[in-house]
């Protein structure tokens, strides 16, 4: 393999133009393609056939009224609440609103709280009324029995004095009539009193059911809308978002706020802000410190940006063929600038060093692809495996997410061995300062220098990071181990969700539309959870309207939920939807938990109405990915190392490095994933990451920090052991090649480490919320495995065992292919006697 690198440095540095407009050609073609041929993003984390999107299929076919997304807008009033002219406003502002293509309809907080209020009132008086009749019919029955009773005492005294049975009838007729008719209208009072009663009895029930919620709080200075779509949240574009808020914010004129949930505020267009800026600058100071020159610190980040340009340009040309959220071209932008800047960056600075010793520019680039190129085809093949193994779950959103960031490492890999060799040959000797150039001419005309050279290096890596860590290898081990085995103890606590409204920047609309509603009406109103009943066939409208309370009740007895309401009935009465509101929002643990006791309480229901339910709706169905994706972990988990150890296998022919490798990176893993947890979901030092509201970790980040964390550790354990195997190779005592090989990639490792920290971490700040943890993991994560693991813990661990490190069996030497990517051929190429052209005479 080193070989043919070689050989494809040179071909790119003597076709240079060839080269550089194949890849601005790749560049406009995939721009333009694009631009013309993309999709809108969303955010659709379902999972084909979970219960909540089979429920929502069903409730899509048999009941198409309650179908269709819903988001709600808070409105808040001045000091003093709102007055006549600003509930007209908000009124309007909803009417206009529900006149939208996209809007099913609207839910007004004034009309629907008035309702209630009425309701309420209406019980109260109904009592008082049914009260009054039971005392009337109390009263009626009184009289007719004692009328009844003065009638047979006189029929009695009739009969006694032996008058017929026609005489005290003619006598006693009028009277008889008299009470019959009274009994009569007894009865029907009676009747009349047991409907009223039924009556009654239903609207407390339903008061009860929905005794929980409130339309506008109690201090009379917010109020709740509920928007209804034609189409799943996220189906809406853009522009639609932007409309409703806009109609919503018109209320502004007479001093209502305003505040759309996220659900419409969610801003999916922006792809790169001001502190991912912040992160590039960092990357760039760090190159231009270490290569000294503009033009050789440029060239990493522009083969970066290609690379980018092309990876990401694709990903968004292909976003009008399948589904895609908006955290894949994200997540393909932070991993393409990482890895397209330290990619071109460890062939760059190989070449600098060739040439600093005299090298042929043309050899140099060759050779700096063969060697270095070599190690970096093997780390991105590592980082590539990983990110594509994201199929494997079987996850949509998940799958299109690795492939797309898979795709675009691929391309910065493609670029760093072809683009660079082209662009060095381009810029020629300016790669390297002239201060460096004729200190280094200097030191090259001194007569025995490589042997100098060779001494000095030998000196050099006794001292520094490395020597230090192989002079004291165990106090190295034990004290990283214990750093990384202290940050991981807050990961055994670590809980997944989606994000809601409340994990939103503070100074975000969706946050302070969460923080409102949450605290005039309660977190579960920014959640509620939809059940779906399936009703028995055959019911009248009185007996389902029933069955609705009766399964109501049932579901309100689950610990944590204020309310039960039911909202719709089929026309066929077979289909019924209520809305839980939980006591917590969307994203806590105790949501969770009363979504998990709805299921179990499924039998019961079940068995005691006949209906059967199913629960669906945003909160459910994020609880449920949440759920697939922790289930997916372990045999993703399996899949990547395993195909990863194979491949360090081949690279280092050893089975000490690759286990070292996979056991370091468990470490960092588990120490980033505390990390995590005590910033995102306990709080710890929210103020510094803007954390405001502490809650569940991103439910897919375990899963993507797995595949990101172990290509990029890997690919870190590939620069820093291809060194120490390299020197080793070529002959180098097995402890003293650590620490040579250490001195030569210590450096650039420490740079590229910095470099992409740096752009990881620009991304903590990003306006999209899902996004945060992420670069925030993926930082510390690289920060952690780069120092602690790979300049730490894997030298100390080499240094002690020695040629122990390199040990394979013999029988497995002979089978494995031999990919030299220490470029041994290379050496072996250039010390062979060349053949004659010409016979010798």
């Amino acid at each position: 393999m080193a070989l043919l690198l070689y050989r494809l440095g040179k071909f790119s540095y003597r076709h240079r133009w060839l080269v550089i407009s194949l890849w601005l050609a790749a560049l406009v073609a995939v721009g333009g393609s694009a631009a013309a041929f993309h999709g809108t993003l969303s955010n659709n984390f379902q999972i084909p056939g979970t219960e909540t999107q089979r429920i929502a299929d069903k409730l899509k076919q048999e009941l198409p009224a309650a179908s269709g997304g819903s988001a709600t807008i808070v409105f808040e009033a001045p000091e003093g609440g709102f007055t006549d002219g600003s509930r007209a406003a908000v009124t309007a502002a909803l009417t206009k609103l529900g006149d939208l293509p996209d809007v099913k309809a609207t839910v007004d907080p004034f009309a629907t709280q008035a309702q209630l209020d009425k309701a309420g009132q209406a019980i109260a008086d109904g009592e008082q009324q049914l009260a009054a009749g039971q005392a009337r019919l109390d009263a009626s029955r009184a009289e007719l029995d004692a009328g009844t009773a003065q009638l047979n005492g006189a029929e009695q005294q009739l009969a006694a004095g032996g008058a017929t049975p026609a005489m005290i009838e003619a006598q006693l007729g009028a009277q008889k009539a008299a009470l019959a008719q009274g009994q009569a209208k007894l009865d029907a009072g009676t009747q009349e009193l047991q409907a009223a009663k039924a009556k009654l009895d239903l609207g407390k029930r339903q008061a009860e059911a929905s005794g929980g919620i409130r339309f506008v709080s109690a201090d009379g200075q917010a109020a709740v809308a509920q928007v209804q779509f034609n189409t799943s949240i996220n189906a809406l574009t853009p522009a639609v978002r932007q409309q409703v808020q806009d109609i919503a914010h018109e209320t502004s004129s007479v001093g209502v706020t305003a505040l759309a949930s996220k659900e419409i505020t969610e801003d999916i267009s922006e792809l790169f802000g001001t502190t991912e800026i912040i992160g590039i600058g960092v990357a760039a100071l760090v190159l231009i410190l270490m290569l000294g020159t503009l033009i050789a610190a440029g060239l990493p980040l522009l083969m970066a940006v290609i690379g980018v340009g092309v990876g990401v340009g694709i990903t968004f040309a292909l976003s009008g063929a399948f589904e895609m959220s908006s955290i894949s071209p994200m997540l393909a932008l932070m991993l393409g600038l990482a890895v397209g800047i330290d990619y071109s960056l460890f062939i760059v600075n190989r070449h600098r060093t060739q040439l600093l010793a005299g090298m042929d520019p043309e050899e140099s680039v060759a050779r700096a692809t063969g060697t270095s190129g070599n190690a970096v085809l093997f780390a991105g093949l590592t980082v590539i495996i990983a990110l594509a193994a994201l199929v494997v779950p079987g996850l949509p959103f998940l799958s299109v997410m690795g492939l797309a960031a898979a795709g675009t490492v691929a391309v910065a890999v493609l670029v760093a061995l072809t683009l660079t060799p082209a662009l060095l040959s381009l810029i020629g000797r300016r790669i390297i300062s002239r201060r460096a150039w004729a200190k280094a001419d200097a030191h090259n005309a001194e007569a025995g220098h490589e042997v100098a050279d060779q001494a000095k290096d030998e000196e050099k890596s006794t001292r520094g990071w490395g020597g230090l860590v192989t002079r004291h290898p165990v106090v190295a081990l034990v004290a990283g181990v214990l750093l990384l085995g202290t940050l991981a103890l807050p990961a055994a606590q670590l809980q997944l969700a989606l994000p809601d409204g409340g994990s939103e920047p503070v100074d975000s609309e969706a946050y302070q539309a969460y923080d409102v509603t949450a605290r005039s009406f309660g977190e579960g109103v920014t959640g509620p959870i939809v059940v779906v009943g399936e009703f028995p066939a055959g019911l009248d409208e009185a007996q389902a309207q029933e069955l609705q309370y009766d399964v109501a009740d049932l579901i309100r007895g689950v610990d944590n939920v204020v309310a039960t309401v039911p909202v719709a009935l089929s026309e066929d009465r077979r289909t019924a939807v209520f809305q839980v509101i939980p006591e917590e929002g969307p994203a806590k643990a105790g949501t969770v938990q009363v979504v998990s006791e709805l299921r179990e309480r499924g039998t019961q229901i079940q068995a005691e109405t006949g209906v059967t339910i199913g629960l669906t709706g945003q909160t459910a169905g994020n609880i449920d990915v949440s759920a697939k994706l922790g289930d997916a972990l372990p045999p993703y988990l399996a899949i990547v190392v395993g195909l990863s150890l194979i491949l360090l296998l081949l690279v280092f022919r050893s089975i000490v490095v690759p286990l070292l490798a996979t056991g370091g990176f468990l470490l960092s893993l588990a120490a980033a994933f505390g990390l995590v947890v005590a910033v995102y979901q306990w709080g710890w030092l929210g103020g510094v990451f803007d954390v405001a509201n502490p809650g569940a970790v991103l439910s897919f980040l375990p899963i993507i920090l797995i595949g990101v964390l172990f290509g990029l550790a890997m690919d870190y354990q590939v620069f820093i052991a291809s060194g120490m195997r390299e020197s080793y190779m070529h002959g180098a005592p097995a402890k003293k090649a650590v620490r040579i090989g250490f001195s030569h990639a210590g450096a650039v490792v420490t740079a590229a480490a910095i470099i992409m920290v740096s752009v990881f971490a620009g991304f903590i700040f990003s306006h999209l919320t899902m996004v945060r943890p992420l670069g925030f993991a993926m930082a510390f994560g690289v920060l952690l495995d780069a120092f602690v693991v790979r300049m730490t813990i894997v030298p100390a661990v080499m240094y002690l065992l020695g040629e122990k490190t390199w040990w394979l069996p013999k029988w497995l030497d002979r089978i494995l292919p031999d990919v030299d990517v220490e470029g041994a051929r290379l050496e072996r190429r250039e010390n062979a006697p060349q053949k004659l052209t010409e016979p010798v005479h």
